[in-house]
């Protein structure tokens, strides 16, 4: 099994970020006892006991001190046996990576960090309200590499405000040197609820034109590529096989545990997500009253997943399971779309996996909904 942990706090609001969070650091110790409840009234979710990952996500984890997060394993630690090779992740920013936090860190057993990088341009760090320079990612990087922790991946946004083709190549080369093994590189989306939502909606900033931004992505493929990474999913890339063992439990629908308001949880059969709000995840958890809504997976739900999910990543989708999934109930098979992708050189077949080409990645989401079931 899988656990993910939302640590639902940040120092201040990066403009274009819609995931949950609030900037009232005051309510981190009370946050973190209503989790530790939390986990006591979920331990049987699951019914493997065996933790293969561990991922704190948010948020910013890395704003927990060490007594916090000594209490979160302390209480996983009691309720699962935690598989001796797991991957335990922490979401960090670079100015948090102190020498002192990630001996912590360590101490308590994480084994690996995904710091939010996102762009080696001061100009743009700025624009995108982030609280550090491009110096502190290169420093706290290399302090943690120094330091023995050096399982880690780095974030780059591309498709930037008055970012060219240079500047995203400056950003990816800048990642590359750091000589990590897992560089996540995602396109700017301008999200409703944001900042750069609200500017966009006053004509004060417009969205990277689609040609554009896929000039960005076939860039950022084409140099993580030359130096020895795979494209292993959409956005994320790894050398010497170090995939997000994590993120990858999600695109290979295996089952998990989402603990901290806004988390989901996931066990084949459905799908859990606890309530997006810091008050009233922390009330409901204190009075003992519901805090998640459920939806529950019907076959066509399951494989549209597998579709989705699957088609996103470099192991794409197992032609012979996916045609019995479908025939058992009595659903058509997408042969005819599938062809079509083969000729369109979208996809090709390998060994019975059907796998996107790059052109076909580009489009992977209106691939993938073409042939769901409904």
């Amino acid at each position: 099994m899988h656990l993910y942990l939302h640590i639902p706090f940040c120092r201040q609001a990066c403009h274009y970020c819609d995931f949950h969070f609030s900037t009232v650091l005051s309510q981190r110790e009370v946050m973190v006892n209503a989790m530790v409840q939390e986990l006591e009234i979920r331990k049987d979710y699951l019914s493997n006991k065996l933790i293969d990952t561990i991922y704190l996500g948010g948020g910013t984890p890395s704003l927990l001190s060490e007594f916090q997060l000594n209490q979160l394993f302390d209480k996983i630690n009691q309720l699962y046996s935690i598989n001796p090779g797991a991957e335990i992740t922490l979401e960090a920013n670079p100015e948090d990576l102190s020498k002192e936090f990630i001996q912590q860190v360590k101490q308590i057993g994480i084994n690996r960090l995904s710091v939010g990088i996102q762009t080696f341009n001061d100009s743009s760090l700025k624009h995108l309200h982030r609280n550090h320079s491009s110096q502190q990612s290169i420093e706290a990087i290399k302090k943690a590499q120094d330091l023995g922790l050096e399982n880690i991946s780095i974030d780059v946004i591309y498709g930037l405000k008055d970012h060219n083709l240079s500047d995203t190549a400056f950003d990816i080369q800048q990642a590359i040197s750091l000589n990590v093994d897992h560089i996540s590189a995602y396109s700017l989306t301008i999200e409703p609820r944001t900042v750069f939502g609200k500017q966009k909606d006053k004509g004060l900033l417009k969205e990277t034109p689609d040609n554009q931004m896929a000039a960005h992505f076939e860039l950022s493929h084409q140099l993580l590529q030359s130096a020895g990474f795979e494209a292993y999913e959409v956005s994320n890339f790894a050398k010497n096989k170090r995939y997000s063992k994590h993120n990858s439990s999600y695109w290979n629908q295996e089952e998990y545990l989402g603990i901290g308001p806004s988390a989901h949880s996931f066990n084949y059969h459905s799908r859990q997500w606890n309530v997006a709000n810091n008050k009233s995840y922390l009330l409901a958890i204190e009075q003992g009253n519901p805090y998640f809504e459920v939806e529950h997976l019907s076959p066509e739900n399951r494989i549209n997943e597998y579709i989705m999910t699957r088609l996103r990543t470099m192991w794409g989708l197992d032609l012979a399971y996916l045609k019995q999934s479908i025939e058992e109930i009595n659903q058509n098979f997408p042969s005819l779309e599938i062809n079509e992708w083969k000729e369109r050189q979208w996809a090709k077949e390998i060994d019975g996996f059907l796998i996107l080409t790059e052109s076909g990645i580009l489009i992977a989401d209106k691939l993938s909904s073409d042939i769901f079931l409904i």
